[in-house]
């Protein structure tokens, strides 16, 4: 079984750190700032992810599990996404899991750091790879909905 994910004081730092760097433009071309509302607040809350891209479509990968950034998007239907100055509101929508193999074979290929939290290898199927798809939910990001 992969590795949990555990919020530790370490963990919180790298995050700063990491959402600093992302909000000056810095480090990996790929990582974003998100914001999203809470379900039962209505706080915005913010945490570096990493935004994959293919064939002109991008996507979010829950590298760490079932989180609570992944609970509020999925009750608020979209995030916001910053890097460098730049922001955009996207509608996120969650594929199943066969949609989500080659997304998440391309995140465990494309970032090393995560594999841990993962039960597949590069040698995984395409069956074992969708079996992630349940801990590892993959949304694609689209356009917001325009306002009527």
């Amino acid at each position: 079984m992969g590795k949990a994910y555990r919020m530790t004081v370490g963990t919180r730092m790298i995050n700063r750190v990491f959402h600093a760097m992302t909000r000056r433009g810095i480090g990996k071309a790929y990582r974003y700032n998100l914001s999203v509302r809470g379900r039962k607040s209505g706080r915005v809350y913010s945490t570096p992810v990493d935004v994959m891209s293919s064939g002109g479509e991008r996507w979010l990968v829950a590298a760490y599990g079932v989180s609570q950034w992944v609970r509020n998007a999925r009750a608020a239907g979209q995030v916001g996404l910053s890097r460098g100055g730049r922001s955009e509101t996207v509608r996120v929508v969650e594929l199943g899991p066969a949609e989500s193999v080659p997304v998440l074979r391309q995140y465990w290929r494309d970032v090393p750091v995560t594999r841990p939290y993962f039960d597949v290898t590069g040698e995984s199927t395409d069956e074992e790879f969708a079996d992630e798809a349940a801990r590892h939910p993959v949304f694609r990001l689209e356009p917001p909905e325009p306002m009527a």
